[in-house]
């Protein structure tokens, strides 16, 4: 058995057949773990989501901002016209409801013991280490399983509050938490998060560094592995896995063999 974490696929339907290709992927024997951002930009979300769930259980997804896009497009025009053409090949595709109820099930954050890996979509602030990342990722797929996440996807679009506080309650805290783990590039030593920055480590202002960069997050003795950003580029480090690179902006799509680093990529074909 094998298992590979896949950075963004963005909705790049023909790289990522050709990487599944590159690895021989056996989903009867091998593992494919997401860092999320399955659609959107890509041009072929709809064959990406075909491809991903006709694999079964192999595939492992932590949701991205891209894949929360969709889904809250879906409960607002669940008959086409979001303005968005792959997202409306998918509402007006036979078997939407099955792609959108196989996407939804997945969380925000995953752990892996075999591995000692949390894996998020973006980032972590310094002040969560694995357990506080799971157990916040459950407060949300909590409300994504119910009869709230119509309420959710309102809500959802906002930069604000910044600062966690373990107090904080309610539909702010959700919403923290949902940038946090897919949105989070900078943050300040008090997790602060800055949400409009996206270039590389460097182009954010003063006082905010990379998450991973601030030398006493409490996930520094393990190993986070993400997507989201693509300015910084494929990162195999001792403590990160940086997956993202940017096959949608004509890059790369990459995956990572968790057995022993082996680095897998294809060039871009879609753009």
């Amino acid at each position: 058995m094998s298992t590979y974490l896949i950075g963004d696929i963005q909705g790049c339907y023909s790289s990522l057949h050709r990487l599944l290709e590159a690895i021989h992927f056996d989903p009867e024997n091998d593992r494919l773990w997401s860092c999320g951002d399955l659609v959107n930009r890509g041009g072929k979300s709809l064959e990406v989501l075909r491809l991903l769930k006709s694999l079964g259980s192999s595939v492992s997804v932590t949701l991205g901002n891209h894949d929360l896009h969709l889904l809250a497009n879906y409960h607002r025009y669940p008959q086409g016209n979001s303005g968005n053409s792959e997202f409306d090949a998918i509402f007006a595709a036979p078997e939407c409801d099955e792609l959108i109820e196989w996407l939804i099930k997945f969380p925000l954050a995953s752990w892996s013991e075999e591995f000692q890996l949390l894996r998020v979509h973006a980032g972590v602030i310094p002040q969560w280490d694995w357990q506080a990342a799971i157990s916040a990722s459950d407060e949300v797929s909590t409300i994504l399983q119910s009869d709230q996440r119509g309420e959710f996807f309102k809500r959802m679009y906002s930069n604000k509050p910044r600062l966690w506080r373990e107090e904080r309650t309610g539909w702010k805290r959700v919403r923290l938490i949902t940038n946090i783990l897919t949105r989070l590039r900078f943050c300040d030593e008090l997790g602060r998060g800055i949400y409009n920055v996206s270039g590389p480590p460097g182009s954010q202002p003063n006082h905010y560094k990379p998450w991973f960069k601030h030398k006493h997050r409490q996930t520094r003795d393990i190993t986070v592995a993400f997507g989201h950003w693509a300015a910084l580029g494929l990162r195999v480090k001792k403590r990160y896995f940086a997956m993202d690179s940017g096959c949608v902006w004509g890059g790369r799509l990459s995956a990572l063999k968790l057995e022993d680093h082996t680095i897998y990529q294809v060039k871009c074909t879609e753009n």
